[in-house]
């Protein structure tokens, strides 16, 4: 894997995304993956990463959601299909690739990672919960749940996200520090609207 080949990927995976993503994804759209990316990034250089593992965690942020594309319960697992696909014929070796779908794998919620290069990929998945444009980022969470009836009404969104900010930590040092009292700051601010 190098710097040329995932400009590549990037061009073709962002095109599938915008093409194939059934459009009632308000939240896992080509945006969301472009934010991960970033904090994939972000995250590893801080976590003090190599350059080669740079580039597979921003690999794994690049395919982690693509398996919408195919099949909305087991996306991971489709992600896994489609990195697979798109990069043996680039000669990337199996282990590498299988590296990458472990680190998609590790995004499953609830995550359960078990490498430093899967607990960077978790954290930048949900980076957001611990930033200032959390709420309009959850909005886009819940039109989407609520296009897939995930939730009833507005209560069962609250209730929803309260009890997953409060269940919520990172697994990073990083993450740790520059987002988690964000997502403590968030969360009472939830509480506080619903009090009122």
């Amino acid at each position: 894997m190098n710097n040329e080949l995932f400009d590549t990927l990037y061009k073709d995976v962002m095109k599938m995304l915008r093409e194939k993503l059934p459009a009632n994804l308000f939240y896992h759209s080509p945006e969301h993956t472009m934010d991960v990316i970033r904090a994939s990034e972000r995250i590893a250089i801080s976590e003090k990463c190599s350059p080669a593992e740079v580039l597979l965690i921003k690999t794994a942020a690049l395919f982690h959601d693509t398996g919408y594309v195919q099949d909305m319960r087991e996306h991971e697992k489709s992600g896994c299909e489609i990195v697979s696909r798109m990069l043996a014929p680039h000669g990337i070796p199996k282990p590498e690739i299988d590296i990458v779908c472990n680190l998609i794998m590790a995004t499953k919620v609830p995550q359960e990672p078990k490498s430093k290069l899967e607990k960077i990929v978790c954290d930048a998945d949900l980076d957001y919960l611990g930033r200032d444009d959390y709420f309009s980022i959850a909005e886009n969470l819940r039109r989407e749940f609520s296009a897939f009836d995930k939730v009833k009404d507005e209560k069962d969104w609250i209730q929803l996200q309260v009890n997953f900010l409060q269940s919520h930590s990172y697994f990073t040092e990083t993450s740790i520090r520059e987002r988690q009292p964000g997502v403590i700051s968030n969360l009472k601010k939830i509480k506080e609207a619903v009090i009122g």
